[in-house]
């Protein structure tokens, strides 16, 4: 039989991290405020622990960490791409990117030339775990910020994208979950068990959702291999 320490070198995560871009025209586009701390913070966790790593990420300032593979993208469509190029080769895929959900309907080839007012009409993105929803052969994980309802509105996408896992945090009330900030966290199970973990750092938050995966992925490879 294998070494457990053999079996979690040869498990494979697909990471997500920072924000992705969608352009106006060629020098505007629209993003967000994620910085990316989270997906690297992740990154290192599991690299930490022996697993192989390949993070799919949108621009950010970070450095990536050593030892993973390191894909770069730049807006929704193709940060889809890249993941459902590799997502048949992982044991894990853990969505902490901040994906644009909408996108410039026709974003202009040239320079838009400033005027009084200027309208663009904006289409829905493709949800890109939306669109692995019917695909089990991996875990899922995902994250929501909220600001109204957090836990029923959590509970409600962890359903609606078939996930093991989602990690709420909240954005209000003095909390900030950008940058390096404290932010407190909410682990919501399939099957409804909510864990409230206080305030965290993103690096301890990270370790905990390694964890958390490590024990789903133990789980699913047992359940295929009969050990109950």
């Amino acid at each position: 039989m294998e070494s457990s320490t053999k079996n979690r070198e040869t498990r494979r995560v697909l990471v997500t991290a920072g924000p992705t871009i969608e352009h106006i025209d060629p020098v505007r586009y629209i993003s967000n405020r994620s910085t990316g701390r989270m997906g690297y913070s992740l990154t290192e966790a599991f690299l930490r622990k022996g697993f192989r790593v390949c993070l799919v990420t949108g621009p950010v300032s970070l450095e990536p960490p050593r030892g993973a593979e390191v894909v770069r993208v730049l807006s929704s469509e193709e940060m889809l791409r890249e993941i459902t190029a590799r997502i048949d080769q992982c044991d894990c895929l853990v969505m902490a990117a901040a994906v644009c959900d909408f996108a410039p309907e026709k974003p202009s080839s040239g320079k838009i030339k400033k005027r009084d007012t200027l309208n663009i009409r904006f289409v829905k993105n493709r949800d890109i775990l939306g669109a692995l929803r019917e695909n089990r052969g991996f875990i899922k994980i995902g994250f929501a910020l909220e600001t109204e309802d957090p836990i029923p509105n959590a509970a409600k996408k962890l359903d609606e994208k078939a996930l093991d896992l989602i990690v709420l945090n909240t954005l209000g009330e003095g909390r900030d979950p950008f940058g390096d900030s404290v932010t407190e966290y909410t682990f919501i199970y399939r099957g409804g068990r909510v864990r409230s973990l206080g305030e965290l750092e993103k690096k301890d938050i990270a370790d905990l959702i390694s964890d958390e995966s490590e024990e789903l992925m133990r789980r699913t490879r047992d359940e295929k291999i009969g050990i109950r």
